[in-house]
């Protein structure tokens, strides 16, 4: 606010309007030529429909109740906004400005129309668009100015690891004090469009409330509503809401996965685990078998138990977590959130049966026999080969394997991955980056230094990662090739000699198709001794007969079932996560635990 100090005579200014002519307008030309208002002037309002997102803070904050958000007939339904916009009162309306003031998408403002006359009290109650109270486009008046802005635009910093971090699996991230955090949740307006985009259409403005109230319980509480994964999630979501988030509009997104991870690191452990068994019911007759130990087997497992059934989840790997466990690295996933989110399962109730695999120690069939229902959260375990040439030379690595083995050494249950001194990384998306950092961090381990490149059909701008994930990967030494397509395995005398890559010029053709062309004066030879390939993943199916696999299995290698999980022809058989929908992890807690009232409401069906 400007607090400068004005002259004891600038009253004396005011005197100057007693020498003006008077302005007198005749009867009647006040309506056919009302005289214009002034600037700034708070008349009637217009609201910019394309970019309101009807997210009703103007509702909120209005001191009068004059605003309500009220259903539009015919409106097409677009992620990040809600289908209701504001109708004004103009019987209760004081003019105030505090609605424009506090308009996240700055669609709203007040023209210096000024002038409704009308006998019809219904005409003072009306939603107003671009063109105002009577359609006409009115010049605007009243719009918010920095003094007037009511919203916090900028995010509560959070803490990183510096540089020296790629010599350990530290995590990066610090994590919110507590005043930082209550400041970051403080910046929420409730609107709660991001809960209707995250996929598991968490109770976000009530846990973000919770931390602002500093009632971490209640936080507890309102994450287990819809995620069994709160500490996972907390790290490494793929944090759609925030992508949505209303004061993203026109300033920095909120940081909800940040807020919720406040919760999950700082809650008492008792008001936690009470919290998260609390809604677990008593025992009923029913017995569920769970294929996968993922976030949509777990999130499945954990809300069929809640609700009273005997569950027994079959993992394949020795440890259950599937991605969350063998996956993610440890320096954006520690294993202590890993353990504290599966043991909060566990001690629901759940029963884990590691080291076994379906298909291979137990058929599907028996499972069917054995149990009242299966769910198959199996994810997509395998990688995806690029079949160019010498991609099968014995040095030419996998993204899923080779991370397993890495956790498993920073577990101390298994050798470090053989890492070479020079290594190439195949791939854009987040799991290239896992493995390339990873490799970062194993490299300075062996050798005291690191070499590793990135070779992506898409320029830096258009990669599939997360945009912090390109930032920290090059602070941490990555050399990428970023719009450089990978051509072939170079391979001398037995032993890798490098990539070879070429310019991209496109990636898809005229009529949309996968079709990259290349710039072929454009050729590099990215010298490294190890290839490593991330550049998809794909499911593993050995539990399906021949029949079942023709039957069930659509083209992109995903199950094809009912919103509730169900598979069609298969009443006792659900599947969700990866090889449903997704990939990512909070789709997988959605679906799973989607699939887990449709279980019940199967089940309940055949009594």
């Amino acid at each position: 606010m400007d607090n400068k100090i004005k002259s004891m005579f600038s009253p004396i200014r005011a005197w100057k309007y007693l020498m003006r002519t008077p302005v007198t307008i005749a009867k009647k030309d006040i309506f056919v030529n009302p005289r214009e208002a002034s600037e700034r002037y708070r008349g009637f309002h217009q609201n910019d429909m394309t970019k309101c997102i009807g997210c009703g803070t103007c509702s909120e904050i209005c001191p009068t109740a004059a605003i309500n958000l009220v259903p539009v007939e015919g409106i097409v339904h677009e992620d990040g906004k809600l289908d209701e916009r504001p109708a004004f009162d103009y019987g209760r309306c004081s003019f105030c400005g505090l609605c424009v003031d506090i308009c996240t998408s700055d669609s709203l403002n007040m023209s210096k129309e000024y002038l409704h006359l009308s006998i019809d009290a219904d005409s003072f109650y009306f939603m107003p668009d671009s063109s105002g109270i009577h359609k006409t486009s009115a010049k605007v008046g009243y719009t918010r100015d920095e003094i007037s802005e009511l919203l916090d635009l900028v995010r509560q910093e959070m803490q990183h690891e510096d540089e020296s971090r790629r010599s350990s699996f530290i995590e990066i991230v610090k994590g919110y004090a507590a005043l930082d955090a209550k400041n970051e949740a403080a910046r929420c307006v409730a609107c709660g469009i991001c809960t209707n985009t995250c996929p598991a259409n968490m109770h976000i403005p009530e846990y973000i409330r919770a931390v602002f109230d500093e009632d971490l319980k209640e936080g507890i509480r309102q994450i287990y509503k819809t995620n069994p994964l709160a500490n996972v999630c907390g790290r490494i979501c793929t944090h759609k809401c925030e992508t949505v988030c209303a004061i993203g509009h026109r300033g920095e997104p909120v940081a909800i996965r940040w807020l919720k991870r406040y919760i999950v690191d700082n809650a008492d452990a008792t008001d936690y685990n009470d919290a998260a068994q609390e809604s677990v019911t008593a025992p009923v007759n029913g017995k569920v078998a769970v294929v996968g130990s993922g976030p949509a087997g777990l999130s499945c497992a954990y809300y069929l138990r809640t609700l009273g059934y005997e569950v027994v989840v079959f993992e394949s790997q020795a440890l259950p977590g599937g991605v969350i466990r063998y996956g993610g690295p440890q320096y954006r996933l520690p294993e202590e959130s890993v353990l504290k989110d599966i043991g909060v399962i566990e001690n629901a109730g759940v029963t884990f049966k590691c080291s076994t695999k379906v298909g291979v120690d137990i058929t599907l069939d028996e499972l069917r026999d054995s149990f009242d229902a299966v769910f198959l959260g199996t994810g997509f375990s395998l990688s995806r080969p690029l079949k160019i040439p010498g991609y099968d030379h014995e040095d030419v690595q996998y993204a899923i394997p080779f991370l397993a083995q890495t956790r498993d050494y920073i577990r101390e249950i298994g050798p470090m991955p053989d890492v070479a001194e020079k290594v190439t990384v195949i791939g854009g998306g987040n799991v290239a980056f896992d493995v390339a950092r990873t490799l970062i961090r194993l490299q300075e381990i062996k050798y005291g230094k690191s070499f590793v490149q990135m070779a992506s059909l898409e320029d830096s701008e258009h990669l599939p990662a997360d945009l912090e994930e390109l930032e920290e990967g090059l602070e941490e030494g990555l050399h990428g090739y970023f719009a450089y397509g990978p051509m072939a395995v170079k391979v001398e005398d037995g032993k890798i000699k490098g990539l070879e890559v070429k310019k991209v010029l496109s990636i898809f053709d005229e009529e949309g198709r996968f079709n990259p062309s290349y710039d072929e004066h454009d050729v590099k030879l990215l010298e490294s001794s190890q290839v490593y390939m991330a550049i998809g993943q794909m499911p593993e199916y050995a539990y399906f007969n021949d029949e079942m696999r023709d039957e069930l299995l659509t083209k992109r290698g995903q199950i094809a079932v009912t919103d509730g999980g169900q598979v069609e022809s298969y009443p006792w058989l659900f599947a969700g996560g990866d090889i449903v929908r997704g990939p990512d992890i909070i789709n997988g807690v959605a679906t799973g635990h989607d699939s887990a009232k449709a279980i019940d409401n199967y089940l309940q069906s055949k009594k």
